[in-house]
């Protein structure tokens, strides 16, 4: 049998006879014929990486004797490997090394210099690798990829590795991979795993060896994981002790015991999110709020188990540094708010929303403890607690307030909002949507009573606004106010727009939409009354709209409109393209959807050198047609998005055209 491998460099070569004396080693291989020179080229190494034992019958296979190895020493081993190439190379032998290697934690690294410990007389046979051409500083150099480990890797804003796993991504084996591949590179920094793989999703194995791999983890985000509990947090808590924010989002089963572990372990915490975790209660935000100093926004949400001892107890422990809050869908009464009145002395920026339990006394008491100095934005939605007396309160007491947002607020009427109005002098901007109590007495009350600094005013599906004008004939203008967004107010009409032109006469920024009410004469008298310039108008969903308010728009503001959205208005014709391209040369986005618009309109624009748009929108124009590709083409030059859906005129093979020609341009067909 030994004479099978005898055959090397001269002995290449067999010539004839029989290389098997006995008969049953022959069988093993193909059998030669007679007087035929055969060679043997070199074969290619065997993919089983087990040595093999020839018997008469078979092949034997033995287990390598690194397999028998146990954990211990393979761990004792894997600790001494010098650089993160070598463990990513071990890593990907097999799963069982790779989750060997990431529960490794890094003080139990051991350098090469203590785990030798030569002798002083005795000299290492292993030899320090020297920095090659392209790693002169002796960085280390890149460790193998593990499992796609590379392929959502960035590098975060505050300079650290951030990684992002999504749905079937999302696994312990791809966690494991991320901690070691990442370990050399000074760890991962933020993490982000949102759902889970159905059959192998994460669980407390991968964020356990994520906290072993990566203890200078700052970011953590799990968003709609159920197999994950308190084992990995409370891991993470032990090892990564950097961590400043903390995201948990529909993750059932993590109970107080996992935040106790991050209060107790991470001091350095500073944003804490919390959404739909029904078994997280009191004692977890009572632990955050005792143990974490520099906690600077909180968000919680959808929390069955947080009630007022909760929240008061975080308030009045962390109000000091506090500075964003917000609470939605929670079973927290007057008294919460009691205590964010009395302890917010820090808050910036506070968002109610859904708190179906607190009532009118909550909102008065919260603005009248004068604890909110700080506050400059108040955002409230749903919350039936809210009327007149306990808008003006917190007007009273918060004199730095600028941004306000009521939403869903049906209680809070004309009085109450201008009594608001003259409580908060600092006010620059209100956002009122679905408040139908209100109406135009309460809308211009707002501008005359909101001082010198209001700026932006928003009212959205307020049903109760009409056009009725009594008394207002002698009110101070608001040259402050420099945008004016209107929508869906179905009983506002240009009656109102006329006040609104004399009251505003420095307006920029127009976003009039789905104002069926509204024709030419009242956008007219907004548009001549703007002696700032407007820089961009929405007028979406203006039916009654015509080429005369656009010819307008172009010959007084063409200089300086940078937006012009008609969406919608079926009146437009080819005229008002014509006045845009040769009046408007700053105009940067044009829209001009379900329009009249045809080829000649479009090729206007492609004529106009001095036209620098960057956005095109013909969405559902149906006299576009295949005429306009060569205008199209030209335009495309400078454009970086172009809207041609629904525009059923423009072919298939036109459209595949301009996708071939304008490469740079990104092209929704």
């Amino acid at each position: 049998m030994s004479k099978v491998f005898d055959f090397a460099g001269n002995n290449a070569f067999y010539n004839g006879g029989s290389a098997f004396p006995n008969p049953k080693e022959s069988s093993l291989f193909l059998p030669l014929g007679h007087n035929v020179d055969v060679y043997f080229p070199r074969r290619k190494r065997s993919r089983i990486s087990a040595p093999f034992v020839f018997s008469e019958e078979r092949f034997e296979q033995k287990q390598p004797s690194i397999e028998v190895l146990p954990d211990e020493c393979l761990f004792e081993i894997f600790r001494r490997l010098p650089g993160g190439q070598e463990k990513s190379a071990c890593a990907c032998v097999s799963k069982h090394w790779l989750m060997l290697l990431s529960s490794i934690r890094a003080e139990e690294t051991c350098s090469q210099k203590i785990c030798e410990s030569p002798k002083p007389q005795e000299t290492s046979s292993i030899e320090t690798p020297k920095p090659s051409d392209n790693n002169q500083k002796g960085v280390v150099a890149d460790p193998v990829k593990l499992d796609g480990e590379d392929e959502d890797l960035v590098i975060a804003g505050d300079g650290y590795l951030s990684r992002c796993l999504e749905g079937k991504k999302a696994t312990d084996v791809r966690l494991a991979a991320i901690s070691v591949g990442t370990g050399s590179r000074g760890g991962l920094g933020k993490l982000v795993i949102r759902g889970s793989n159905s059959t192998r999703g994460v669980t407390d194995a991968g964020l356990k060896a994520i906290a072993h791999g990566c203890p200078s983890l700052r970011a953590l985000s799990l968003w709609n994981i159920s197999t994950i509990g308190d084992g990995g947090l409370i891991e993470i808590g032990k090892e990564c002790h950097l961590l400043e924010k903390l995201d948990l989002c529909q993750c059932p089963a993590i109970t107080d015991k996992a935040l106790l572990a991050i209060a107790k372990n991470c001091p350095g915490l500073t944003s804490l999110t919390i959404e739909s975790c029904p078994n997280i209660g009191n004692d977890g935000l009572l632990a955050i709020g005792r143990s974490c100093p520099n906690l600077k926004s909180i968000a919680i949400k959808n929390c069955a188990g947080i009630g007022d001892q909760g929240i008061i107890g975080l308030f009045s422990s962390a109000g000091k540094v506090l500075t964003k809050a917000r609470l939605e869908a929670l079973n927290v009464t007057d008294v919460s708010l009691a205590v964010i009145g009395r302890y917010g002395n820090a808050l910036t920026d506070l968002s109610l929303s859904s708190l179906q339990n607190v009532n009118e006394r909550g909102f008065w008491v919260m603005g009248n403890c004068l604890g909110l100095s700080n506050l400059q934005s108040f955002s409230v939605t749903a919350c039936q607690g809210v009327t007149d007396a306990g808008l003006e309160a917190v007007g009273k007491g918060s004199p730095k307030l600028k941004r306000v947002s009521l939403r869903k607020c049906a209680f809070v009427s004309d009085n109450g909002l201008v009594s608001f109005a003259k409580a908060a002098a600092s006010l620059e901007s209100l956002q009122l949507d679905e408040c139908h109590r209100i109406t135009q007495s309460g809308f211009f009350g707002i501008l005359v009573y909101c001082g010198p600094k209001l700026k932006a005013l928003a009212l959205a599906n307020c049903f109760g606004i009409k056009d009725l004008l009594f008394g207002f004939h002698f009110m101070a203008p608001c040259p402050s106010l420099r945008s004016l967004s209107i929508l869906n107010c179905p009983g506002l009409g240009d009656a109102t727009l006329s006040m609104l032109a004399r009251l505003c006469p420095n307006l920029s920024h127009i976003k009039l939409n789905s104002l069926e009410s509204v024709t030419d004469a009242g956008i007219l008298l907004v548009v001549q009354s703007s002696e700032a310039g407007l820089v961009k108008v929405n007028l979406s969903g203006c039916v009654n709209l015509t080429d005369k308010v656009v010819s307008t728009i172009a010959k007084l503001h063409g200089d300086s409109i940078e937006l012009l959205n008609l969406d919608g208005c079926l009146n437009i014709t080819d005229a008002s393209l014509y006045a845009i391209a040769e009046q408007c040369s700053c105009l940067c986005d044009l829209d001009v959807s379900k329009s009249g618009i045809t080829d000649f309109g479009i090729a206007a624009l492609a004529e106009t050198v001095q036209l620098g748009l960057q956005t095109l929108s013909l969405t559902g124009c149906s006299m576009v047609t295949d005429r306009s590709l060569p205008a199209l083409e030209k335009l495309g030059q400078f454009l970086m998005g172009l809207n041609i859906q629904h525009c059923y005129g423009i072919s298939h093979g036109t459209v595949d055209l301009m996708v071939e020609r304008l490469w740079r341009c990104d092209i929704l067909y």
